[in-house]
């Protein structure tokens, strides 16, 4: 029983942050070869100031960006993200980003067509 309440915890613990953004995005319809950027913002719900430890993209078109610098606790921090479409056809990409001392990573993604 212990280990199912551990499990149940890590599952739906709390996330440190609120998204002020949707966590998905369609850029509708986009031109091959011209990048589009998308700006996610979140706000710290923690007392501590937060660290972002990493973000990752599903491939080399999309490319996020974190600050290595902590977010103080209610403030606003950002994840600038960039897709950069070198097929045509419809897109959805996942990023991944980790939190200092949160075990379940967030999840954003981006989509559209590519003509």
């Amino acid at each position: 029983m212990p280990i199912v309440l551990l499990i149940f915890a890590i599952l739906f613990a709390p996330s440190k942050i609120e998204w002020l953004t949707p966590t998905e995005h369609d850029f509708g319809t986009i031109r091959q070869g011209k990048p589009v950027k998308i700006i996610f913002q979140f706000k710290n719900r923690t007392d501590e100031p937060i660290l972002i430890d990493n973000v990752r993209t599903e491939c080399g078109c999309t490319e996020a960006e974190r600050s290595e610098l902590p977010i103080a606790a209610g403030a606003v921090g950002q994840i600038p993200v960039e897709y950069d479409a070198q097929k045509t056809g419809f897109f959805k990409k996942k990023i991944t980003v980790w939190l200092h001392g949160q075990r379940v990573s967030e999840k954003l993604y981006i989509s559209g067509f590519v003509e």
